[in-house]
């Protein structure tokens, strides 16, 4: 019976090593594109749900009325849930997103909406269709974003 000689085993493990490197450097890029896709598409809801509140907030302001969309949402994008927040401050209104079942304090992606607005409410994903409602108030109209089975956000 022959002898393993020492420098075949140094290269077996030699490519072991090299193959479980080769691996993990690849199933990161693989995460990296996935991540990367995922936030492609959020921007892309991000973008629109923003257009839809910027629409009604300008019906609002120049018609003087109240309206009330749905936007049908992906329940989740690619595997991960995500979310959609309206927020304002004293300097103006902006819409956030970012990915996770639960809105965190600051969100991926900001859209800031044009004029004051008090808006409010938030949206996770699996809540049915984004409902964005906005009415007239006295000076400032008033946007809110909810699912359709949530109370309200």
């Amino acid at each position: 019976m022959p002898a393993i000689t020492p420098s075949y085993l140094y290269t077996f493990f030699a490519i072991i090593a090299v193959s479980s490197i080769l691996l993990i450097s690849f199933t990161d890029y693989a995460n990296a594109i996935r991540f990367s896709s995922e936030m492609r598409k959020l921007k892309k809801l991000v973008d629109y749900v923003a257009a839809k509140a910027t629409e009604l907030l300008m019906l609002a302001k120049t018609a003087n009325a109240s309206a009330e969309t749905y936007i049908q949402a992906p329940t989740a994008i690619g595997d991960k849930p995500y979310w959609l927040r309206l927020e304002n401050n004293s300097a103006g209104a902006w819409l956030e997103g970012g990915l996770g079942s639960i809105p965190l304090e600051s969100g991926a992606l900001y859209i800031y909406l044009p004029g004051k607005a008090l808006a409010s409410g938030y949206y996770i994903s699996g809540y049915g269709a984004i409902r964005l409602r906005c009415s007239a108030e006295a000076d400032v109209p008033r946007i809110q974003i909810s699912g359709l089975s949530q109370n309200g956000g």
